[in-house]
């Protein structure tokens, strides 16, 4: 076989058919690497919802400490006062 010269028909054609090649070629690892950063994305969406539903049940699971605390104080408030009035 022949190599058709720049001029000939021919050439433009199996220049077209390689460049046509070439560019499936990079459009296919184009759409995977795409497909892998989508991938990567849910899987960080899902982490970051993970992440939010753990920090929600902490924080619900964490009310009772501010509450506790003033009770304490109180508690120890009454006591003192107690202790006051009955040295008087």
């Amino acid at each position: 076989m022949t190599i058709p010269t720049p001029s000939d028909p021919a050439a433009v054609a199996v220049e077209l058919e390689r460049l046509r090649g070439t560019m499936e070629t990079g459009f296919a690892r184009v759409d995977g690497s795409l497909a892998l950063l989508v991938q990567r994305g849910d899987q960080t969406d899902r982490a970051i919802s993970d992440h939010e539903t753990r920090l929600d049940a902490l924080e619900r699971a964490r009310w009772p400490l501010p509450s506790l605390a003033a009770l304490v104080g109180l508690v120890g408030l009454v006591f003192s006062l107690w202790q006051y009035a009955t040295r008087a």
